[in-house]
């Protein structure tokens, strides 16, 4: 019979299994280091409180820190359909008469591109990408002043946000790096973070995150809203089932392209 594994050891394999596996059941550990509900419910609380994994509905996610902003190029090739998808079921939800704020993004850049031309919208937007791409269109697009941001091919700063603060939207779509239970929705960029702040606060009506599964477990350096303060989610089929029940008892209600 082997010896029983230690707390440090056990928290040890936890860290290292959810290293792998990013998402992990409860009863998956309870076999996994044969032991108690109630003992690894402890082992996952010792990790939350030193920052190290999140616990969900049911189990436990690691917390993947973003440091970095990643370049624009090798973002728009992690889940490229999967992006595309969720921009076509976020465009099926503008409608004539919409001013709708976008923030930049690969995942928004397929939000613009699917838009329909014929739409009576007006479309505001720091995306410069999807600026460039969209041709001719009926609608209005406008494309916030700014400083550039190379990394993720968008503009921000004083002159942005002097634009924002002119008008009030009826819809937001916004891109994000990381969606977590405890630290809720973020971006890397602080300059990114005060447009989407200014956007959120001048949308009257409905405000989405658009995001692939990837990006659930992942905490980015800045905080553009908690968890709870952005009601809907529009995300691919990816989405772990645990993530789904955390995101519905914080009342998210989730849209699968």
């Amino acid at each position: 019979m082997s010896k029983p594994l230690i707390p440090a050891q056990r928290r040890e394999r936890i860290q290292a299994y959810l290293t792998t596996r990013k998402i992990v059941a409860t009863a998956e550990l309870c076999e996994l280091l044969d032991v108690s509900e109630a003992t690894i419910r402890r082992d996952l609380e010792w990790l939350e409180e030193q920052g190290l994994i999140e616990r969900t509905h049911g189990g436990a996610i690691i917390n993947e820190r973003i440091n970095l902003e990643q370049e624009y190029q090798q973002r728009a090739q992690r889940y490229p359909e999967e992006k595309r998808r969720i921009g076509a079921l976020a465009a099926r939800l503008i409608t004539d008469g919409d001013i709708v704020f976008i923030n930049s993004g690969t995942t928004t850049t397929q939000l613009i591109r699917q838009i329909p031309s014929h739409l009576d919208v007006s479309i505001i937007t720091n995306n410069i990408i999807a600026a460039l791409e969209v041709g001719e269109v009926d609608y209005e697009l406008t494309l916030l002043g700014g400083s550039f941001q190379s990394r993720s091919n968008s503009v921000a700063g004083r002159f942005a946000m002097s634009n924002l603060a002119q008008v009030y939207a009826t819809k937001a779509f916004i891109g994000v790096d990381g969606i977590s239970f405890k630290h809720g929705y973020t971006v890397p960029s602080n300059a990114e973070a005060e447009v989407v702040h200014l956007m959120l606060e001048r949308t009257q009506g409905e405000v989405y995150v658009v995001a692939d599964h990837s990006k659930w477990g992942v905490v980015s350096n800045f905080e553009i809203a908690p968890i709870h303060k952005v009601k809907y989610l529009i995300t691919d089929e990816g989405l772990e089932t645990s993530a789904r029940f955390s995101l519905a008892s914080a009342e998210i209600e989730i849209s699968i392209a």
